[in-house]
């Protein structure tokens, strides 16, 4: 029986890293890396928008 069982497991295992699930821990480690993207996006697209004003305001006074 400790035989079959140890068989069973060593498959099992096997199948499971062969298998390429999308694991809870996966989930996770993506959700860490989106987060702060998810939270800094907004604020890069708002300095951008503001600095692309800016220096073209700054190209207006230069032509002037």
């Amino acid at each position: 029986m400790k035989e079959w069982w140890e068989r069973k497991k060593r498959n099992s295992r096997k199948r499971k890293k062969e298998s390429g699930s999308y694991t809870f821990w996966d989930f996770l480690v993506d959700a860490l890396f989106w987060v702060p993207e998810l939270l800094f996006l907004p604020l890069r697209i708002i300095f951008w928008l503001v600095r692309g004003f800016g220096r073209m305001i700054g190209e207006l006074f230069d032509i002037v």
